[in-house]
């Protein structure tokens, strides 16, 4: 009995001295804030469903926020948005480095490519698949007040590591759906027209015009093997028929469209992207 009346004695002189939990005052909240996410990449997983799942949540250092089934398209959430997930690895963008702590990931259940011998094949992706991506896309980028330039694939933030998510990836029906701007058609069919019969810009314009895009971008004025990585990167989104990473007369007149204030069509301007902010 005593021994007991001694620990009942110093559980309660422990609490006593224990620290009381700080009380904060939250009634103040300030208008200058905004969410850390400020991208949105897209990925393919390169797996069936089953092991994309278990690499995903399981040992290793590799995980995204969302993961879309194939057949069946189903939507699951594997990291809270408001936590950093392990799917950008070193990348850059912009300016922008290390994008795991700034950005939401989407892994997306896809083979990913095949070389064969008549040269590597990309698999594609269902249509419901990427119906729910264009849906899940809305709601995170509408969420978190992310731009439309800043929705990117692995491959744009880091070219030439990256292939994800392909050329197989639909981006012109992301662009139909009014989540990020396209080349005006008709302002590429004219420069188009003008450097196939001129010449086409060097390879110090090429890099300085990927630059402004946004790519990291060699600015050797060598046509590189690093240089061609990236030509290729911005080929697979804009005219993924080909994308040899060759400097040609359309990816020339598809590069000055979209560096070019007007450029760029949004079918449906969003807020986010009349925003100014200080972070780049």
């Amino acid at each position: 009995m005593k021994t007991k009346l001694l620990t009942l004695a110093a559980a309660a002189l422990l609490a006593a001295c224990a620290s009381p939990t700080l009380q904060i005052d939250k009634s103040h909240v300030s208008e200058n804030q905004d969410s850390r996410a400020q991208f949105l990449i897209l990925h393919y997983t390169v797996l069936d469903f089953d092991r994309s799942m278990k690499v995903l949540t399981t040992g290793g250092k590799v995980s995204a926020h969302y993961l879309v089934q194939d057949n069946p398209s189903k939507v699951f959430q594997l990291v809270d948005e408001n936590r950093r997930a392990w799917h950008a690895g070193v990348s850059y963008w912009a300016g922008a480095t290390n994008l795991n702590s700034a950005s939401i990931g989407i892994e997306i259940v896809n083979a990913g490519f095949t070389d064969t011998p008549l040269g590597r094949v990309y698999a594609p992706y269902p249509q419901k698949q990427i119906d729910d991506v264009i849906q899940l896309t809305r709601e995170i980028v509408t969420r978190h007040g992310i731009r439309s330039d800043r929705i990117l694939g692995h491959n744009d933030i880091a070219p030439g590591r990256k292939q994800d998510p392909g050329p197989e990836f639909p981006w012109k029906r992301l662009a139909d759906a009014g989540l990020i701007a396209w080349p005006d058609p008709e302002q590429v069919q004219i420069k188009r027209a003008i450097y196939e019969v001129g010449p086409v810009p060097d390879i110090h314009w090429f890099q300085q015009r990927l630059a402004q895009v946004g790519y990291q971008t060699p600015r050797t004025g060598e046509f590189d093997v690093a240089t061609r990585e990236v030509i290729s990167t911005f080929q697979m989104k804009y005219r993924p028929s080909n994308f040899a990473g060759d400097m040609d007369a359309e990816t020339a007149a598809l590069l000055e469209v979209v560096t070019t204030p007007g450029g760029m069509v949004m079918k449906q301007p969003r807020a986010a992207d009349s925003q100014v902010r200080s972070d780049y």
